[in-house]
C-alpha cells in the first residue's frame, strides 16, 4: 500500500507502508546508526518520534527481544530506504515487519532518507504526517496542531517503584525514560537499585538513604520535567547527585543553567565526544534534541562533542555532582575510563 510522509514545510515523499498501518502524526528526526533498530524502536527518548534511518537497508538481521531498551515500543514511526524481507541471523526471532504489526507501529519504506536527512539538517526537526489519502492544507494545519509531546516522560515512566536487590552501592533512578542497558550497566557493579517513578518528590527518592541518585535519560524537552527538576533541587548537596541524557539536562536547570533545542540533535552511535581533562575522545551513543545552552554557576564542563563543540558533560566544582550528554558504554568494571565507576565513586 502506498503511502505519503507530508513534512511540515510542505514537501511530500512518497513510499509503501508496511508495519502497521494507520495515519498518524510526529516529530521526524533522523538517526546515524548503522544497526540498533531493535534499541532504538524500544528506547523511550524516541516517544511521540518518527525516526528515519540513514543506513539504507534495515531489518537484515530481525528481531530478537533480548535486545530490546524497555517494555514497549515508543517510536511512533520508522522510516527507510530499504527494509529487508528475508532476515537471516540465529538470534533473529520475528522479521522487522511483524514486529511492527504486533506493536502497531507505521513504517516507511522507499522513501529517499538521504534527501529527507539533508532537508532536516537543513531546515531543522519538524512535524509531519505519514497520511494513506491526500491532505488539504486545512486538514494538515490541524493534524500538525494537535501534536504534543509535552507529557512524554510520564507516559515512559514506570507506574511503581520498582526494587532491584544488590549487595553494591544503593542507587536511586528517577526513571525519566531510563533505557535497560543502563539498568544491566550498574546492576554488573552489584549496585542495590531502587527505581522510582519520574514524579516522586525528593522527600520520598531520599527516605531510601541511598548513596547515589541517579537522573536518567528520557524523552523530550527537559523544561517539561519540572518535577524532575525540583526533585534535583532538593537533592543537590545532600546526596550524590548524577545525570544521563535528559537527566543532564534537568540537573543543569536545576543549578541555574539554561538550555536550548539543537537545530537537529544528535542521534547515533558514532559520536565523538572529547573528555576535557584527559584529552582522550570517547565514540558514544546520543538520542537528544536539546543540549545546555549556558552553564550553571560553580561548574565546569567535562566532555565536549568534537562535531559541533556542545556541552556533553558538566560536573560541580564543589558539590557531589556530576552528568554526561550521551549514553555511557560499559566495558568493565575495571575500566577507569567508565563513566558509571565515576557515578559510584562520587
Amino acid at each position: 500500500m502506498k503511502c505519503k510522509l507530508i513534512l511540515e514545510n510542505g514537501t511530500v515523499f512518497e513510499g509503501k507502508a508496511f508495519g502497521y498501518e494507520k495515519e498518524t502524526v510526529g516529530e521526524v528526526v533522523f538517526n546515524t546508526s548503522m544497526a540498533g533498530y531493535e534499541e532504538l524502536l524500544t528506547d523511550p527518548t524516541y516517544r511521540g518520534q518518527f525516526v528515519v534511518m540513514t543506513y539504507p537497508l534495515v531489518g537484515n538481521y530481525g528481531i530478537n527481544l533480548e535486545d530490546v531498551e524497555s517494555n514497549g515500543v515508543h517510536a511512533k514511526a520508522l522510516i527507510v530506504r530499504n527494509k529487508c524481507d528475508s532476515p537471516n541471523n540465529f538470534r533473529c526471532e520475528m522479521d522487522l515487519d511483524m514486529y511492527m504489526k504486533q506493536n502497531k507501529i507505521v513504517g516507511i519504506e522507499g522513501i529517499d532518507t538521504r534527501a529527507l536527512t539533508k532537508m532536516i539538517t537543513a531546515n531543522g526537526t519538524m512535524k509531519a504526517v505519514i497520511a494513506y489519502e491526500d491532505k488539504d492544507e486545512a486538514e494538515l494545519k490541524e493534524k500538525f496542531a494537535s501534536y504534543c509531546n509535552k507529557d512524554a516522560v510520564k507516559e515512559v515512566t514506570c507506574k511503581d517503584v520498582k526494587k532491584i536487590d544488590g549487595t553494591g552501592r544503593r542507587v536511586a533512578i528517577l526513571d525519566l525514560g531510563v533505557k535497560n542497558s543502563v539498568v544491566e550497566a550498574l546492576k554488573a557493579y552489584g549496585c542495590d537499585i531502587t527505581i522510582f517513578p519520574a514524579t516522586t518528590p525528593a522527600e520520598k527518592i531520599l527516605s531510601v538513604n541511598p548513596d547515589v541518585v541517579l537522573l536518567s535519560n528520557g524523552p523530550g524537552n527537559p523544561e517539561d520535567a519540572d518535577f524532575a527538576v525540583e526533585a534535583a533541587k532538593k537533592i543537590a548537596g545532600v546526596k550524590p547527585l548524577v545525570g544521563i541524557g535528559l537527566g543532564h539536562q534537568v540537573i543543569a536547570l536545576a543549578l541555574g543553567g539554561k538550555i536550548g533545542k539543537l537545530p537537529f540533535g544528535h542521534r547515533g552511535a558514532s559520536v565523538p565526544v572529547k573528555n576535557m581533562e584527559t584529552g582522550r575522545v570517547l565514540i558514544t551513543t546520543q538520542h537528544h534534541g536539546f543540549n545546555i545552552t549556558e552553564m550553571p554557576e560553580n561548574t565546569e564542563v567535562t566532555y565536549t562533542s568534537l562535531n559541533d563543540g556542545s556541552i556533553e558533560g558538566l560536573k560541580h566544582k564543589e558539590l557531589p555532582i556530576m552528568s554526561v550528554q550521551f549514553i555511557p558504554a560499559f566495558t568493565s568494571t575495571d575500566d577507569k575510563e567508565c563513566v558509571y565507576g565515576k557515578f559510584l565513586a562520587l
